[in-house]
Order: C-alpha cells, then sequence, then structure tokens
C-alpha cells in the first residue's frame, strides 16, 4: 500500500456505552460541583466543532423539551453553515469565544482536537459556562489538572464524555457481573481492529490527520485516542488498575505523524489478582461492516463460572446477538437491548442533561477522566521504558 494511501485511513477506533451508569465508576468519588442548571428553563446548549462525532453528540437532544441546542462554533464556515441547516441551529460563530459570550448558553460541548481542550475549557469554565469535553481531556495531566481547577474556581460543571460505558451491551456486562452470573471475575480480554476506510461511513482526511499527529493527538490514534475509551472500559467492568505494561510499534506516516499499531497492552487490578489485555491492530486492506469508522471491537469476560461476550462495538462483521453469556454448560444469547453504536452518544448527553436537571454529578467525573488519562498515559511510558508503570507514576 502507498503512503499516500496509507496516510487516507489512519484507523481510529471506537466504540459505545448506555445509561443507568452506576453512582461509583472508579474507587473514587468526587461531590457534585454545581446543582440544577435548568430554572424552569430549557438548557442552552453550544457546540464547539463541526467535526464528524458532531451528528453522534446531536442524537441526545432529539425530543428533549429541557434543552436545546442554540449555537455552534467552528473554524470553518462550510461546516459551519451545514450544521446549522441541518439541524436549525440559529446562531453560529467562527471563533469559540463569541460562543462563550453568549448569555443564553448555560452548557458548552467541546468536541475539538485534543491539544485545543485545554484553553477551550478553561475559558469556557470562566465564563461560567457547564462544559461537556471530549474524551481524552487533555494531552496530559497537567492540562488535566488546570482545567479541572478552572471549573472548581468557577463552581462549574465540568464531565469528560465518554460514550463507551454507555453502550448497552457494556451496561448490561457490568450489570450481569454484578449479578454473579459469572462468579468471581478473573480476566478481561478486549480487542480493536481497524480496516479499510472503505467499510465505514466517510471521514473527512483532516479528521484523520490530526489523529496521527501526537502534537495535536496527545499521541496515537490506537493507544492514546481510542485507548482512552477501553481503558475507560475496562475500569467501569471491573475496578481499578494499579499497573500496566505495553508494546507499541509504530507505522511512519512521515512528516511526524504515525500510526501506533500494532499495540498490545496487558494491566493488573488493584488489591486483587486480576488481568486484563488489549491489542490494537491495524488490517489496512480488511472490509469491516460497519454503519460508523471502519472498526471491530470484542470484549471478553472470564469468571469463575462462566464467560461473557460484547460481540460488537461500531462494526457489524458478526451476525450472533450483541451479548453471549456462557455458564453452567450452556450458551445464551441475549437481545433484549439497544446494540446500535449511535444510542451510546444518546444515551451519554443525555444521562448529562439528567444530571443537570436534578443536581446530581454526571460521569464521567473529573477524577475519573483524570484516572483514565493516567492510564493511557502510563500504557505509552511502558511502551517507551520497557517496564511496567504504575498509573500513580504518572502525576
Amino acid at each position: 500500500m502507498a503512503p499516500g494511501s496509507l496516510y487516507l485511513w489512519i484507523g481510529s477506533p471506537l466504540i459505545r456505552p448506555c445509561y443507568n451508569v452506576p453512582a461509583v465508576f472508579l474507587v473514587r468519588s468526587v461531590p457534585s460541583a454545581g446543582g440544577c442548571v435548568m430554572d424552569g428553563k430549557p438548557l442552552g446548549v453550544g457546540i464547539v466543532g463541526c467535526g464528524r462525532i458532531f451528528d453522534l453528540h446531536m442524537l441526545g437532544y432529539e425530543g428533549r423539551e429541557d434543552a436545546a441546542v442554540l449555537a455552534v462554533a467552528d473554524a470553518s464556515e462550510e461546516r459551519l453553515r451545514s450544521r446549522m441547516e441541518t439541524y436549525s441551529i440559529p446562531r453560529g460563530y467562527t471563533d469559540y469565544r463569541a460562543l462563550l459570550e453568549d448569555p443564553e448558553i448555560d452548557l458548552v460541548e467541546i468536541l475539538t482536537p485534543h491539544h485545543l481542550h485545554r484553553e477551550m475549557a478553561v475559558a469556557a469554565a470562566r465564563a461560567g459556562k457547564h462544559v461537556s469535553l471530549q474524551k481524552p481531556p487533555a494531552l496530559n495531566l497537567r492540562e488535566m489538572d488546570e482545567i479541572v481547577a478552572a471549573a472548581e474556581e468557577a463552581g462549574t460543571v465540568l464531565r469528560i464524555y465518554e460514550n463507551f460505558v454507555f453502550y448497552p451491551p457494556v451496561v448490561r456486562a457490568r450489570e450481569l457481573i454484578g449479578e454473579g452470573a459469572i462468579g468471581e471475575p478473573l480476566n478481561i480480554r478486549m480487542r480493536t481492529l481497524s480496516g479499510s476506510a472503505a467499510g465505514g461511513w466517510e471521514v473527512p482526511l483532516e479528521s484523520w490527520a490530526w489523529r496521527v499527529d501526537e502534537r495535536t493527538c496527545g499521541g496515537g490514534p490506537f493507544v492514546f485516542d481510542d485507548g482512552y475509551h477501553k481503558f475507560s472500559m475496562a475500569i467501569y467492568l471491573l475496578g481499578d488498575v494499579e499497573k500496566v505494561f505495553a508494546w507499541m510499534e509504530e507505522l511512519p506516516l512521515g512528516e511526524g505523524k504515525r500510526v501506533d499499531a500494532p499495540s498490545i497492552c496487558i494491566w493488573k487490578y488493584r488489591d486483587k489478582k486480576v488481568f486484563g489485555s488489549i491489542d490494537f491492530t491495524w488490517a489496512y486492506d480488511l472490509l469491516i461492516r460497519s454503519d460508523y469508522y471502519a472498526a471491530d471491537d470484542r470484549v471478553e469476560i472470564t469468571g469463575t463460572r462462566g464467560i461473557i461476550w460484547i460481540t460488537r462495538g461500531h462494526g457489524r462483521m458478526l451476525d450472533v446477538p450483541p451479548l453471549l453469556l456462557y455458564r453452567d454448560g450452556e450458551l445464551t444469547g441475549l437481545t433484549d437491548m439497544e446494540a446500535d453504536w449511535g444510542v451510546s452518544f444518546r444515551d451519554c448527553t443525555r444521562h448529562l442533561l439528567d444530571c443537570l436537571r436534578k443536581g446530581e454529578t454526571p460521569h464521567l467525573t473529573p477524577a475519573e477522566g483524570r484516572r483514565v488519562l493516567q492510564f493511557a498515559l502510563a500504557a505509552m511510558a511502558s511502551a517507551r521504558e520497557g517496564r511496567e508503570v504504575y498509573l500513580e507514576e504518572m502525576s
């Protein structure tokens, strides 16, 4: 495959989650940073960034009378006009700072490349706006701490947008684990496979270009960008992680750009003899059936009495139920759930709106988001240094 063709498709895998997120996601909990912001009127929402995932974020506002997207901001006038026309959004700005000055905006969703997160999130908090920040929230922990400090000082809500833990099959898997369906958990194995761009929806080249540049992404498109999703899910399903070891190969794309695949990460959970692993693979000539990104995701959780398989994410490679449970010698396919990847975005947004209305704390909290960022950074540090890395070493 020619370098130009390689550059054309950098498979940034993703997956998705559902809605009944338990009160405690990690071992640490944080009190709510704010109460109800509705005051009897619909929540005014502004979205910064009109890229590929904008459409998925809009799913959560459909049919809601308690919230309305009133403004969008994007540096591209073409993208801005397109989103405004498609969703009948009344106001658009080419400078996000103008959106922050809009007095009718209560909540700001930030959907921009990672290197812009710190500046925009801090500015939004200082403008008195609640913030929903796409993952990964920052390039490093220093930036993350600056964002958290700005929200705490302003008394506004900050939540990290992580849709994986809202994907119905993942939510149901956690419920089964909690019910003891597989006994005591022993191990979790995860895999992400990205394929040819021909297999998924159309993604503009510029949406991939910044993901393969460490200066704008913070790491590679697999272990740091998509890995944040998967590390979130690993913690959500089985608890806090103590340490990680990783091997990462690179595919250079020229001019400081690269794909960090194939890569493998293994980790140990805290205070128990339970391990996890994930492999990231880019099979760039493989056609993957998908209505979204051309990627396939699988999860296997083994316990003392049974096994759970999550058989899909945004891909549709297997014609089997989205969730399989093997127990006592019998295999059961579970289909009583929505399995479309877009549902995870819908429910992730609805969760935030419900929490703001009720004065509750939305997930991921800043502490939860920071912990997952430590996980991703520790994996990259392990690959660089050739040793196991404790998450607490990342500070």
